[in-house]
């Protein structure tokens, strides 16, 4: 498998090379997109970029960790102007790697969602929170992520796998503020408590919630705005059947992905790149992320959605623990140890 998986990717450098070529000598104006987000806003999104522009957007969307090894492997030869990950920590992977550059876009980002050097900029974020059961659960039981791995959980909470980025990125935060040892102990605990193996999206775990396999799953946020803005009455009422919690507001606060872009070291179309980030940043696109994803905004004068805002404030975690992102590597070690697939 790994030898097909290189062959693919070396078959996928010389056709990016290639691609490089023709777009160098072409003259029309086109932006190459590596993204590891796979939501219609964007695509309506890069649309809007596109009509008003004039500039095409080449997009190719993977996972993360598979587009950071496309990056490397491509080298300057890559076609790439901006990498779009889900998760902060992903975007300081690819920066602590020399893959991304600092430019300065002109935005009007809240403090803490640009990179201090300017490497990336926060396009939205999401809270990851939990949620629970309002007909089985007491809220006053809950209270921070750690003591999901309490006993009393037993059978009762939801998650998907070790493999979501999301996941990785909560674990790496206990990590940083815990160390390794209460870390090890927490991932045990949760595989514990699971009502099932873990499956599915964060909606799959509202849903299985609804259908009362479990009590509390682990979901960002947005997932549960558009469980409750569907046009299926099967997902409002799933959407409907489950409060949520944001942990850990008496300590270091609530654990948020933030969506980020950077341009990339070889970028060839490095001017719209910026104004690419410019565009997604800008108040218009944030209201309209805000209104059609239901994500937080970034952007200093734009609202969260109704639907969103109407689950409260909340204390976020600092996310220095991105900043570190070998954290990220421990993190899946400690969930293969925990038997956490």
């Amino acid at each position: 498998m790994k030898y097909i998986k290189l062959l693919l990717l070396v078959l996928t450098v010389a056709c990016s090379g290639a691609k490089k070529n023709e777009d160098s000598s072409s003259q029309e104006q086109v932006l190459n997109v590596y993204s590891h987000r796979h939501y219609d806003a964007d695509k309506l999104a890069f649309e809007r970029f596109t009509k008003e522009t004039g500039i095409k957007i080449n997009l190719v969307k993977a996972g993360a960790d598979e587009l950071i090894s496309r990056l490397e492997i491509e080298g300057e030869s890559s076609p790439a102007d901006v990498l779009i990950t889900v998760d902060a920590a992903k975007l300081n992977r690819a920066k602590s790697k020399g893959l991304l550059q600092s430019v300065e876009a002109t935005t009007s980002n809240k403090d803490g969602f640009i990179d201090p050097e300017n490497y990336w900029y926060a396009m939205t974020y999401r809270a990851r929170v939990i949620a629970y059961d309002k007909a089985d659960v007491d809220i006053s039981e809950l209270s921070t992520y750690e003591d999901l791995a309490n006993e009393k959980w037993n059978d009762r909470i939801l998650i998907r796998s070790s493999g979501s980025s999301y996941n990785q990125s909560l674990l790496s935060s206990i990590i940083h503020e815990n160390g390794s040892d209460i870390a090890k102990e927490w991932a045990k605990g949760i595989v514990s408590n699971m009502a099932r193996e873990p499956k599915g999206g964060d909606r799959d775990q509202i849903k299985a919630i609804a259908s009362g396999l479990g009590d509390l799953a682990v979901v960002n946020t947005y997932y549960l705005g558009l469980l409750l803005n569907s046009e299926n009455p099967e997902e409002v009422k799933a959407g409907e059947s489950v409060g949520i919690y944001f942990p850990n507001q008496d300590g270091r606060g609530g654990h948020i992905n933030i969506s980020g872009i950077g341009v990339t070291k070889y970028a060839p179309n490095k001017a719209n790149a910026i104004q690419f980030i410019e565009f997604l940043t800008s108040e218009e696109i944030q209201k309209f992320y805000a209104e059609t994803s239901f994500e937080y905004p970034v952007h200093k004068n734009v609202l969260p959605a109704s639907t969103v805002a109407a689950w409260g404030d909340f204390k976020i975690d600092d996310l220095e623990y991105a900043t570190k992102p070998e954290l990220l590597e421990e993190a899946i070690k400690i969930f293969d140890e925990a038997g956490w697939n």
